[in-house]
C-alpha cells in the first residue's frame, strides 16, 4: 500500500513538473510573439510550482517574466519594470550572462525613456521615482539620482529633493563632464552619444559635424537647491550654512557664489546679494547674465540709474539681450512717477500752470529717451508685443499718431 502512495506521488510530480515546463515554455512562446500579457498569465501558474523545477528551467523562467513585464519597453508601469528587473537579476544570478544581462540594460533605458515621457507631460513626481530606481539599480551612474531630485524639485515634493540632494553632496557628485555631439545629416538635429558610438556614426557618413562640449560642475547648483529649498521650509540660517560648506572646498567657483548671492537675493537681503555680484563681476567680466541680474537688484533697490548702467554693460556685451533692453525702458519710464506725482499737486495759479508745462516737457524727454530702445526691441522681436503696446502709447503721447496706428496694425 505504501508502494502505490510512493508510485502515485511521483507520477504527480512528473505531471506537474511537465506541465510546469510547458507553461513556462509556452511563456516563452508568448513572448516572442509580443503576446506579453499571455505571458504573464503562464508564468503566475508556473511560479506555484517553481519549487519543483530544475535550474535550467527556473533560469528560463525568470529570463521570460523579466521579458514579459519589461514588454515592448514603451508605456511599462514602474511596477512593471520593477518586477522585469528582479526577474532579470535572478536570471543573471543562475547564470545567464547574455539574455538577462541585455534585459537588464533594456529595462534601465525604459525607465529613463518613460521619466523623459513623464517630464515632457510634467509629471515630475513620477520621472523621479523612475529615475530613482534607475539609480537603485545601478548606484554607479549618480547622475540619475540627480536628475532624480530634479524632477522631486519640480513636482515641490522638497522633503524627497533635499533627501537626493543631501546624498548627492555626501557622495561627492561632482557632475562636470564631456558630452559628445554629431549632427544627424538626414535629420538636420544635433544629438549627444557615447564617444565611441559618436566616432563610429561619423565615418558610416549618417552624421557630421562632430563636437565635444564640456559639462560645468553641478555642485553649484546642487547647493544652491539645497539652500532654497530650506529657505521654502523657513530655514534661512541652514540656507547659508549649505552654501558655505560647499565654499569652503571651492571658494573661487562662480556657480557657488552665485547659489549664495540668490540665496540671499531670496532672503531679501539684496545688499548683500549686491556685494556677492560685484564679486563674481571680478572673476567674470565677460558674462552678459552678471550686468543683467545686478541691473535687477540696483532697480529693486530704487537706483534706476544705476541699473540702467547694468544693463548698458550687459548690451555691449550682448547686443541682443531683449530683457536688458526692455528693463532699460522699464528704468527711464521710472523717472515718470515722480513728475506725475508733482504735476497731480500742482493748483491752477501761473506759476504751477508754468511748472506744468516744465513738467510735461520733461516728461516728453523722457518718452524720447525710451523710445530707440523700443524701437530696437522691436526690429530685434516683431512678435514683442509688450512692446509694441508700450511704444504705441509713447508715440501717442509724442503725437507720433502716424507711427502708432503703423504699430497698432500688427495687432489686428
Amino acid at each position: 500500500m505504501k508502494t502505490n502512495i510512493f508510485t502515485v506521488a511521483l507520477s504527480l510530480l512528473s505531471v506537474a513538473a511537465v506541465a510546469q515546463k510547458s507553461e513556462i515554455r509556452d511563456a516563452g512562446d508568448a513572448v516572442e510573439d509580443g503576446n506579453y500579457a499571455e505571458a504573464k498569465t503562464q508564468l503566475q501558474t508556473a511560479e506555484s510550482m517553481l519549487s519543483e523545477a530544475n535550474d535550467k528551467w527556473t533560469e528560463r523562467f525568470y529570463l521570460y517574466k523579466g521579458q514579459a513585464y519589461l514588454g515592448n519597453g514603451e508605456n511599462a508601469s514602474l511596477e512593471d519594470l520593477e518586477v522585469a528587473a528582479e526577474a532579470f537579476q535572478k536570471a543573471q544570478e543562475m547564470g545567464n550572462d547574455d539574455e538577462a544581462v541585455q534585459g537588464f540594460d533594456q529595462v534601465r533605458n525604459a525607465l529613463v525613456q518613460s521619466a523623459i515621457n513623464d517630464q515632457n507631460t510634467e509629471n515630475y513626481e513620477s520621472a523621479s521615482d523612475k529615475l530613482y530606481y534607475s539609480y537603485q539599480l545601478n548606484k554607479q551612474d549618480t547622475l540619475y539620482l540627480y536628475y532624480a531630485a530634479a524632477n522631486s524639485l519640480n513636482a515641490q515634493d522638497y522633503t524627497t529633493a533635499l533627501g537626493y540632494y543631501e546624498d548627492l553632496k555626501e557622495l561627492g557628485f561632482d557632475g562636470s563632464g564631456v558630452e559628445y555631439l554629431a549632427t544627424n545629416v538626414e535629420t538636420g538635429e544635433q544629438e549627444v552619444m557615447q564617444k565611441e558610438q559618436r566616432d563610429l556614426m561619423i565615418k558610416t557618413g549618417e552624421y557630421e559635424n562632430p563636437q565635444d562640449r564640456k559639462i560645468p560642475t553641478k555642485k553649484g547648483e546642487i547647493a544652491k537647491n539645497i539652500a532654497l529649498i530650506y529657505i521654502q521650509e523657513g530655514q534661512d540660517e541652514k540656507a547659508i550654512e549649505a552654501i558655505q560648506d560647499a565654499k569652503a572646498e571651492n571658494p573661487d567657483n562662480i556657480a557657488l557664489i552665485q547659489a549664495e548671492a540668490d540665496v540671499y537675493y531670496r532672503m531679501g537681503d539684496k545688499e548683500k546679494y549686491n556685494e556677492l555680484m560685484q564679486e563674481i563681476v571680478k572673476k567674470n567680466p565677460n558674462d552678459p547674465n552678471v550686468y543683467y541680474n545686478l541691473g535687477v537688484t540696483a532697480a529693486d533697490l530704487g537706483n534706476n540709474e544705476q541699473a540702467i548702467e547694468y544693463y548698458e554693460k550687459a548690451l555691449e556685451i550682448d547686443p541682443e539681450m531683449t530683457n536688458a533692453r526692455m528693463n532699460i525702458v522699464v528704468a527711464i519710464l521710472a523717472k515718470e512717477r515722480e513728475l506725475i506725482d508733482e504735476m497731480n499737486q500742482l493748483g491752477m495759479s501761473k506759476e504751477d500752470n508754468k511748472r506744468y508745462e516744465e513738467l510735461e516737457e520733461e516728461r516728453k524727454e523722457i518718452y524720447e529717451e525710451a523710445v530707440p530702445y523700443l524701437e530696437k526691441v522691436i526690429e530685434n522681436d516683431p512678435e514683442n508685443v509688450n512692446a509694441i503696446r508700450t511704444t504705441i502709447n509713447i508715440y501717442t503721447q509724442l503725437g507720433e499718431d502716424e507711427k502708432a496706428a503703423e504699430l497698432k496694425a500688427r495687432l489686428e
